[in-house]
């Protein structure tokens, strides 16, 4: 994959409506052993307009080569996490 090439997955929500997300970033945290990946809706990537930015903890399936199951991210502790990590890649794109 090339860096022009974005990786996009499709997240249904909770209706079960598919939805194409861009990944802009995954990172894994050691002392938890826990990943994580932040995506932003593929159509909002287009326009110049601020972005919402959708975080999730994610595990690879076991039994599937290319399917992710995702979690929501409860704890305050791994949204500060994940904030920082992302402020800090922002940062350093600027």
């Amino acid at each position: 994959m090339s860096l022009e090439e974005k990786e996009r997955i499709i997240i249904p929500d909770e209706n079960g409506e598919e939805h194409l997300f861009e990944v802009l970033f995954s990172f894994d945290v050691d002392q938890t052993g826990h990943s994580y990946i932040a995506v932003v809706p593929a159509e909002q990537q287009e326009s110049d307009e601020e972005v919402e930015v959708f975080a999730f903890r994610y595990q690879e399936k076991e039994n599937d080569d290319d399917d992710l199951a995702l979690y929501q991210i409860e704890s305050d502790e791994e949204w500060e996490m994940v904030e920082e990590v992302l402020n800090t890649l922002v940062d350093e794109q600027e």
